[in-house]
């Protein structure tokens, strides 16, 4: 197992490594698979923000399902999948004074939830080329994932989870929060992965969009009501240099349909794009890891909502994977994400985030991650200090 994101349920439609099923007697011929992930931390508002002195602790169990038809019952093409969350926690992002959200595995309350994730039916249509997934899934993986592992023909030059960072935009593009479907908050609609090569893809999507007016959907019934989001993505990845070092990037539209009310602001629909995409820029620096490296990652988006809390988004940063030693599923890396906010819900324009990590494999696939966040403008009050945050998160796959 090697490095992980700061939140893999967030990024990866299939959590957890299959222990638990393997352990159960499940057999991998049998095409079905048991797994999960447990995340748990404690937070400390060290200096500053809206709470200075508070602490939290969130802990995120989520159980996941997968049945592959084919191998099953001979079924072609066909796989189910289904995760269960139950998620404890508190309004940790709040204490720190964060609009964006320096911690990503907490969202809008309720903070005690007991809820169905996942739920969907996959069928490939064409190998390799075309699937469709309908059912409750989280989009995030789809749609603006600059997380997303990079896997080629020679696993020796494969890039983990582009970073192990914890904060929200990460997850989901800052300007797109609070409409987009995603963990905790997961989409019911159809998704289209289209991949006529192995560096060309083109995504589409259409999910129930109540999210946008305030619906917390991981805790409610599916509606379909004239509330859409909408979402298409086209991306490329490539092999660059004489050292051949993977990149990928991404572009993507989306439209939220429906009225929209946010304090007193309406508006008909909105929408927006974004970009994103990584690059390894070193590989080989430590001499006692053949794999260590070093990539790099950025973010843009913007929207023309009245009623979203974030109207453009930048970010970027720069992971390092086993430099440390013969520590070679450690990583650590450093972020920074700037968040226009919007001047008709927040009187602070902006809230800048620094963010920085050391992600450190303990055994089997458990690892321990200290982070550290600064926040020199908490975006909920123009008259809050700058915030220092600390964060110890522990991630167990199972």
């Amino acid at each position: 197992m090697a490095s992980v994101s700061g939140n893999p349920a967030a990024t990866d439609y299939a959590t957890g490594t299959g222990w638990l099923g393997r352990t159960l007697g499940l057999r991998d011929e049998w095409g079905v698979t048991l797994g999960g992930l447990w995340l748990a931390d404690t937070n400390l508002v060290a200096a500053g923000g809206a709470q200075p002195g508070g602490w939290t602790n969130n802990s995120a169990l989520v159980i996941g399902l997968g049945i592959d038809a084919e191998k099953l019952v001979g079924w072609r093409g066909a796989s189910f999948g289904f995760e269960f969350l139950q998620f404890n926690g508190a309004d940790t992002n709040a204490e720190a004074g964060s609009v964006a959200g320096y911690n990503g595995i907490v969202g809008a309350p309720p903070f005690q939830r007991t809820e169905l994730l996942e739920a969907w039916y996959l069928q490939e249509m064409i190998k390799d080329v075309l699937q469709v997934r309908i059912g409750r899934s989280t989009p995030g993986y789809d749609f603006g994932n600059v997380l997303r592992p990079v896997a080629l023909d020679d696993a020796t030059q494969n890039i983990p989870a582009v970073s192990g960072l914890l904060y929200s935009p990460l997850f989901v593009n800052g300007s797109i929060i609070g409409a987009m479907p995603g963990y905790y908050n997961p989409g019911n609609g159809v998704t289209v992965n289209f991949t006529p090569t192995k560096s060309f893809y083109f995504n589409l999507g259409v999910y129930d969009g109540n999210r946008a007016r305030g619906v917390q959907t991981g805790v409610t019934a599916p509606q379909f009501n004239g509330y859409y989001f909408n979402i298409a993505e086209i991306g490329i990845n490539w092999l660059l240099g004489d050292g051949k070092h993977p990149g990928q990037f991404g572009i993507g539209l989306w439209r939220q349909t429906g009225l929209l009310t946010a304090r007193g602001v309406t508006q008909e629909g909105t929408g927006g794009f974004y970009v994103f995409g990584s690059q390894r820029i070193a590989f080989g620096l430590n001499p006692s890891v053949a794999k260590s490296s070093v990539s790099v990652f950025y973010q843009v988006g913007a929207n023309d909502s009245l009623t979203l809390p974030i109207t453009q988004y930048y970010g970027g940063g720069i992971t390092g994977f086993g430099l440390i030693g013969n520590r070679e599923r450690d990583s650590m890396g450093i972020g920074v994400g700037v968040s226009r906010l919007n001047p008709l819900l927040f009187a602070r324009p902006t809230e800048l985030m620094f963010q920085a990590y050391y992600q450190a494999h303990l055994f089997a696939s458990i690892f321990l991650q200290p982070t550290v966040t600064l926040i020199p403008t908490p975006g909920l009050s123009p008259d809050l200090p700058c915030a220092l945050t600390t964060t110890l998160r522990l991630t167990v796959l199972f």
